[in-house]
């Protein structure tokens, strides 16, 4: 596997290791991980909230970017709070669904 793919299967992984404190399930298996940009040793992401209003926006966001940054080869993290598309309970995973009994 290249070097890349590496980086960006590892950024993955620790994605799934934040979880909003009210929620049992991780920010990325819940959908709200919109893309992930990886460039040279920036990674940028967009991501959004399950409500705009999310007391935990600010948690949420260094708990990305400190464990991003924990990457080899990633210097610098940026994420970016957005709101389009609107998120939606679809847009979770199987497993979160199951998780929080939506299916």
């Amino acid at each position: 596997m290249n070097e890349f793919l590496q980086q960006e299967e590892e950024v993955l992984r620790m994605l799934k290791t934040v979880y909003d404190p009210e929620i049992p399930v991780n920010v990325y298996d819940l959908g709200l991980i919109y893309k992930i940009d990886l460039r040279d040793d920036v990674c940028v992401i967009d991501m959004t909230l399950t409500a705009p209003s999310c007391p935990a926006a600010d948690f949420l966001v260094e708990d990305i970017r400190q464990k991003v940054l924990s990457v080899k080869g990633i210097n610098d993290v940026q994420v970016n709070i957005v709101f389009e598309p609107e998120w939606t309970k679809d847009m979770m995973s199987d497993e979160a669904k199951l998780e929080l009994g939506f299916m």
